[in-house]
C-alpha cells in the first residue's frame, strides 16, 4: 500500500479500481463511443491508446499523466458525467489541463447527483506504482491511497 497527495480540482471521496494508461488520454475519442453511441459502459474507444482502448471506463479510477486532444475536452468530460458515464475518479499525475479541469468543476457544480473526484499533480511515482485491478481510495483531502 502507497499514499500520494495531490491537489483536489473536484472534491470528492470514492473508493474504484485503478485503470491506468501511461499515455495521455484523449478525452473525445476516448469517450465517443459513450456520448454519442449509447454505450452505457464507457468503453474507451481511443485506438491510439493502447492502455485503455477497448477497456470500460465506468466506474473506474482513471490513472493517467494528462488530458491531450482538442478544445472539446471539457465539455466531453461534463457530458459523460450528465449521462452518468464518467469515471468513478479521475487521477493524474501531472498537472490537469484547463480545458479538461473545467469540465470536471462544472459537473461538480452544475450536476447535482453526480460525482467524479479529480486530483492532479500526484508525481510520476503514482503512475510507476499504479498497476490496472489495483484499489484506489481518494480522500476529500487530495489524499489517494493505493492498494
Amino acid at each position: 500500500m502507497r499514499t500520494f497527495k495531490g491537489r483536489v480540482i473536484a472534491p470528492g471521496s470514492v473508493k474504484a479500481e485503478a485503470l491506468v494508461s501511461h499515455g495521455g488520454l484523449n478525452t473525445l475519442a476516448s469517450f465517443q463511443k459513450a456520448l454519442q453511441f449509447g454505450d452505457k459502459t464507457a468503453t474507451c474507444g481511443d485506438q491510439n491508446n493502447p492502455d485503455l482502448y477497448g477497456k470500460q471506463m465506468l466506474g473506474k479510477a482513471l490513472c493517467l499523466p494528462m488530458t491531450i486532444g482538442s478544445t472539446t475536452g471539457g465539455l466531453v468530460l461534463y457530458c459523460a458525467c450528465a449521462m452518468k458515464r464518467q469515471p468513478a475518479c479521475m487521477l493524474f499525475s501531472k498537472p490537469i489541463d484547463s480545458l479538461a479541469a473545467a469540465g470536471a468543476i462544472l459537473a461538480d457544480v452544475w450536476l447535482d447527483d453526480v460525482s467524479m473526484p479529480v486530483v492532479d499533480s500526484l508525481g510520476d511515482e503514482f503512475l510507476d506504482y499504479v498497476k490496472d485491478g489495483m484499489t484506489i481510495t481518494v480522500t476529500d483531502d487530495g489524499e489517494v491511497i493505493v492498494e
